[in-house]
């Protein structure tokens, strides 16, 4: 009995309506470099009444909260233009990672709009929006499958020359070329054959696959030790080339040579400026490189000067 209320409840959840809906009338975003924009943006998650699930439909309304969640980000203005790269700074729980989520829309911002090349995401298709963005979180996220197949998860269509040319760029080439079966490797449940180091180049290759013009990397290098940190940093620098890039890092050498870096702090931006800028400002940037919450070892900042 327990085991079949349990699915029950999945299958409530799986038949919940999604909250991120297309316009009818939405249109394609255009093709080319992207600017990228957020224009008084505050967000919140929706309050427990606004959410239907039909095992919730008996509970008297009494007991569900009808009051909206606080508001996590606070009216946030600022624009990335094509090619640029944009650097997110702040303590953990800032709202940094709720800010790139609104980019590729996986959240919808409460008030203000989040505008892809001019265009109002919720305006655009959303495979338009989702074919412009591509994202490198902290966890790859890799499917028990072939290399090949979690490549081709980005881009279908593509070629074997083409595969080959984003693992190179990704810096993960020569291993894959070692081994025994190549690019018809299984890499197992969410890619427990491959180190934390790999797994994170790989997602960097699927994404170089993908071509976006705009790239979010969400704390890409994190848990890594040093040596793969390196080669996660190198594929990364490829990555970001000629493209509009936003960058949540704790890594001072990560951060450093943004054209702006965003300081954010309970969802507000506190600061924003270049590196020379901000620490001549003092301030909380000043006080996160001075207690080497952004991970300012002179080893890794030698390696990316």
């Amino acid at each position: 009995m327990t085991t079949l209320v349990s699915f029950e409840r999945v299958f409530e959840v799986l038949d919940l309506a999604p909250g991120i809906v297309e316009q009818e009338n939405a249109e394609p975003l255009p093709v080319g470099p992207t600017a990228v924009e957020f224009d008084s943006v505050s967000f919140r998650y929706p309050a427990a009444s606004e959410v239907s699930l039909a095992s919730l439909e008996s509970v008297d309304s009494g007991r569900l909260s009808s009051e909206p969640g606080e508001m996590l980000l606070h009216d946030l203005s600022f624009r990335i233009e094509p090619g640029q790269m944009v650097a997110l700074v702040g303590p953990s729980g800032a709202g940094k990672t709720t800010i790139a989520s609104l980019i590729p829309r996986l959240y919808e911002a409460t008030t203000g709009s989040v505008r892809l090349s001019g265009i109002d995401v919720r305006t655009a298709t959303l495979q338009s929006v989702r074919e412009r963005v591509g994202v490198v979180s902290q966890d790859a996220h890799l499917f028990h499958d072939t290399l090949r197949s979690n490549l081709l998860f980005a881009r279908p269509e593509a070629t074997e020359e083409d595969l080959i040319e984003s693992l190179k760029a990704a810096q993960i080439w020569d291993l894959v070329g070692q081994l025994p079966d190549g690019l018809e490797t299984t890499v197992g449940d969410r890619g427990h054959r491959l180190s934390g180091g790999e797994k994170q180049r790989l997602a960097i290759a699927r994404l170089l696959l993908k071509d976006p013009s705009v790239v979010v990397l969400d704390e890409a290098t994190a848990h890594l030790d040093s040596e793969s940190e390196v080669a996660v940093q190198a594929a990364l620098a490829r990555a970001m080339v000629g493209r509009t890039s936003l960058v949540i890092a704790h890594r001072l050498a990560t951060v450093r040579d943004a054209d702006l870096i965003l300081v954010v702090e309970d969802g507000q931006i506190v600061q924003r400026g270049t590196h020379e800028e901000l620490i001549g400002a003092g301030g909380l940037y000043a006080d996160l490189v001075n207690t080497q919450l952004l991970g300012s070892e002179e080893t890794n900042v030698d390696t990316l000067a």
